[in-house]
């Protein structure tokens, strides 16, 4: 088992929804020192009013930088990877600012903790990463890549990556929910199609599953944990029964479902009942690890309209009332 104490943790994109969980989580163990590293000056200003914990460190940078990740990463042992622009929408319109952060940040990330000697990066990944059809999920797919491949180039260092891919995280910042909470005010409710269907996890099980696969990691996986599906129709009805669903069309680079696993994938996939690892296809990669876990079937598709597990109405309502906001 993985334990934290004495160790100094740095967090990118620290003071989103994810990271500020995720740091309370950290100062709740006998950690030595928690970095935050953003470059949204306000907000950490902002984060710096509610923890007034000593072992907490605020660092304005950008992952673009990668003169300034190597500073900030002087004497971490433990890097999670947060940053990015993930908004689909912004994404399509600003490709390069996107490749910038997504892609040439996890370089920077890369290179900067094999340089520093980090023990473990672990970087967050969507399902959107999977058969992307935006820019946002290629980014995403091409910085996986990266971080996977990163472990040919630690050599005899110490220093190991891996991902944690899971799908949208009820209540973070952007999520549907606050967003169906705002417009619901109005008697309608709009939905891009009747048909669609997500993964579905809370920031609580993000970040859990998070610090799990820091203990678990050898270098190289790619984490997915079994998560349940929603109709976004489900969550409609859950938030504000008495509105008017109204079909506004799909955006642009929006899907109908979310895959998690491609079929492709799952020929190298393992199940260990509550996750998968889908495996790195390099020969330094032990396949013997495979042992401890079960082989997938043949034409295997982890997604969100073919999922066993579902939310209920009944569920979502009491997902949202755990988010701690306040439905009809």
């Amino acid at each position: 088992m993985l334990t934290f104490k004495n160790q100094t943790i740095l967090v990118t994109g620290g003071t989103g929804s994810f990271g500020k969980k995720f740091v309370k989580r950290m100062l709740a163990n006998q950690v030595k020192k928690v970095i935050v590293f953003s470059r949204d000056e306000l907000k950490q200003y902002e984060m710096a009013q509610e923890f007034t914990d000593p072992r907490i460190r605020f660092f304005i940078g950008d992952v673009r930088d990668k003169e300034r990740l190597f500073r900030a990463f002087d004497g971490v042992d433990i890097v999670v990877h947060a940053a990015a622009l993930k908004h689909v929408g912004v994404c399509e319109y600003n490709p390069f600012e996107a490749i910038r952060t997504n892609v040439l940040g996890a370089q920077n990330i890369i290179e900067a903790a094999l340089d520093r000697g980090v023990s473990k990066v672990i970087a967050l990944s969507t399902d959107k990463a999977a058969n992307p059809v935006n820019l946002y999920g290629a980014t995403k797919l091409a910085s996986d890549k990266l971080f996977v491949a990163a472990n040919s180039y630690s050599g005899s260092k110490k220093t190991r990556f891996a991902v944690v891919r899971y799908g949208n995280v009820a209540g973070s910042r952007g999520s549907v929910i606050p967003f169906f909470q705002k417009v619901k005010e109005t008697g309608k409710i709009p939905i891009t199609d009747e048909r669609m269907t997500r993964f579905w996890i809370t920031l609580d099980q993000g970040v859990q599953f998070v610090i799990d696969n820091l203990a678990r990691m050898k270098g190289g996986e790619i984490f997915v944990p079994k998560i349940p599906s929603m109709r976004v129709t489900d969550l409609a009805a859950a938030m504000a029964p008495d509105c008017k669903i109204e079909i506004v069309g799909i955006r642009p680079g929006e899907k109908l479902h979310e895959t998690m696993i491609t079929e492709d994938d799952s020929r190298h996939t393992i199940d260990y009942g509550s996750y998968y690892v889908i495996q790195p296809e390099f020969p330094w990669w032990d396949a013997s690890r495979a042992k401890d876990g079960d082989l997938l079937p043949e034409g295997f598709i982890y997604a969100s309209h073919t999922n066993h597990h579902w939310l209920s109405v009944a569920e979502l309502r009491k997902l949202v009332n755990d988010q701690n906001l306040t439905i009809s």
